[in-house]
């Protein structure tokens, strides 16, 4: 904060004409600093209410789609290079009002179970509206109604069959089959239950206690947790390490990370812990892998420990933990996420005071998104490309834009502009980290941002403000394994439930192997699991 200096009635009164002059000029400087400091606190401020209280979306205004693009380049020539102009179709233009499908009920119900149901009309009322033998029957008009059976709770009471010798002390029992927990009533089905409702629905586990009970059945959380743990860590934790395994092998990876509360980890209450994700890249669609890791820090030892033995290239946020893994390790390289550099511009518009929003369209921020966004919008129609493709069509078409944009930004951080607090840290967070935003350029399977990464973690960001905290470091670690199982299940299309049942219940048969060759087969993207597992 600027300090105004204080001078007194005597001391005004023996200053010379030049020294008032050198006073004042002073005093304009100061005042004009302490004049935008105060618009960077109204700035500040109304970015704060915005993020507590406003929308989340950080869209432009577009038109049938298409963002304006009027204020990418001055030189009409250069939009002509790099903008591709399709003519629409007749049906585009007029579209015609579209027939109702038949058969989409039967689609969206076929897989589901049915139980015919038939009403008819008695022979002694036929008799009485057509008289006798008056009357034909046609085909009867059908109808579908979808009934819901909630849970239904069933005790399985095993019987094993003893035997004993008449003529020694032999006794032999039937085989038993094998358990999940020793001595324990969880079974596959309850236990995935209690997973999907928690990792893949964000109930906390006092909530499914309650519904527990209020089926008359009395299992505490306390139990539940206790089974949570236990069961990520003798039968899921092998499926995770192999996924980790298969993870390492990809070219192209995402990471991202977001504090959580963790109660009784040895350090003082409020303490943060963060969750990291690592998940295959946004391109890589046939064999996705989301992988949550739990680590008391953000320091850059975790995700070096996470990937060694990777070589290839990670697209993360501007975290240092990422720079110094950059310039400590030539097997890797990192890529920026450019929905990140144009955040702060976002949030400078969010900002700006209701009377001066008619003017937004003439600041640098809404200057600088535009640009960004003609990025995002060419990009977006390479999404279906091949990588080499990819890469070629970025190299003619976008490359242009990203250089304009960085010769425009450096022009105007040079010119001295009077900017807001947030346009500013979005220019300069564009400097900075240049060469990491221009890398998707160089390589066409590395996506444009981080959201898919983002995406990855919004159910574990939606889940935490519903439970608050996780009680313990093993609970931590669990969770970690389990999220990793469902979100993993999630992006390949299956049934978290029925993949959760399924596992407990192959990996309990396998649990005294040795040989772990056949976790290859239990997999998300296993052509041999059932059936039932998979949404359809």
């Amino acid at each position: 904060m600027v300090s105004l200096a204080k001078y007194t009635e005597e001391q005004l009164n023996t200053c010379s004409k030049e020294m008032l002059i050198t006073i004042l000029l002073s005093m304009q400087d100061q005042m004009a600093q302490l004049n935008q400091n105060f618009e960077k606190l109204l700035e500040q401020l109304a970015d704060a209410k915005n993020h507590r209280y406003g929308r989340s979306s950080e869209k432009l205004s577009v038109i049938d789609g298409q963002l304006t693009l009027d204020m990418i380049f001055n030189e009409a020539e250069a939009l002509t290079e790099t903008l591709y102009v399709v003519e629409p179709t007749e049906e585009q233009v007029l579209p015609k009002k579209k027939a109702k499908r038949s058969g989409k009920r039967d689609a969206d119900l076929k897989g589901l179970p049915e139980e015919l149901i038939t009403h008819t009309i008695s022979e002694e009322k036929l008799t009485g509206i057509f008289g006798p033998n008056g009357w034909k029957q046609l085909p009867d008009e059908i109808y579908k109604r979808v009934r819901v059976q909630p849970a239904v709770y069933t005790v399985e009471v095993h019987h094993v069959a003893v035997y004993a010798g008449k003529d020694n002390q032999t006794i032999v029992k039937a085989d038993r089959p094998k358990s999940l927990l020793r001595n324990s009533i969880v079974t596959s089905s309850l236990g995935a239950s209690i997973m999907n409702a928690k990792y893949t629905n964000g109930l906390p586990l006092y909530r499914i206690s309650q519904e527990f009970q209020r089926n008359d059945i009395h299992i505490s959380r306390q139990v539940m947790a206790n089974w949570m743990i236990q069961l990520a860590d003798r039968y899921l934790g092998i499926v995770y390490d192999r996924l980790h395994e298969q993870l390492l092998k990809y070219h192209v990876l995402q990471a991202d990370e977001t504090p959580v509360k963790v109660s009784k980890d040895g350090r003082p209450a409020n303490s943060n812990s963060y969750m990291w994700v690592y998940r295959t890249g946004k391109y890589y669609k046939n064999t996705p892998i989301i992988l949550y890791d739990y680590q008391k820090t953000r320091s850059h030892e975790h995700p070096e420990k996470f990937l060694k033995g990777f070589e290839g290239l990670v697209v993360t946020d501007a975290h240092s933990a990422y720079g110094k893994l950059d310039r400590e390790h030539k097997e890797l390289s990192f890529s920026a996420c450019w929905s990140h550099a144009r955040r702060r511009y976002a949030e400078a518009l969010k900002a700006m005071p209701k009377d001066q929003k008619g003017q937004a369209s003439e600041t640098i921020a809404h200057q600088a998104l535009t640009r960004i966004a003609a990025i995002y919008h060419l990009d977006n129609e390479l999404s279906d490309l091949k990588p080499d493709e990819r890469k070629e069509r970025r190299q003619l078409t976008i490359k242009p834009l990203v250089e304009a944009y960085f010769a425009w930004i450096k022009e105007v951080r040079q010119r001295g502009t009077l900017l807001s607090g947030k346009t500013l840290a979005g220019i300069d967070y564009s400097l900075n980290h240049e060469k990491a935003l221009r890398m998707f350029l160089e390589d066409g399977e590395v996506p444009l941002d981080n959201n898919a990464t983002e995406g990855a973690l919004r159910s574990f960001c939606l889940h935490k403000h519903a439970w608050k905290l996780i009680d313990t470091i093993d609970g931590a670690r669990s969770s970690a394994i389990i999220y990793s199982i469902t979100e993993t299940a999630k992006a390949n299309r299956l049934n978290p439930f029925r993949y959760l049942e399924f596992l407990l219940e192959e990996l309990k048969e396998h649990q005294d192997d040795t040989d772990r060759s056949f976790i290859d087969e239990l997999l998300p993207w296993s052509a041999k699991l059932p059936e039932i597992c998979r949404v359809k």
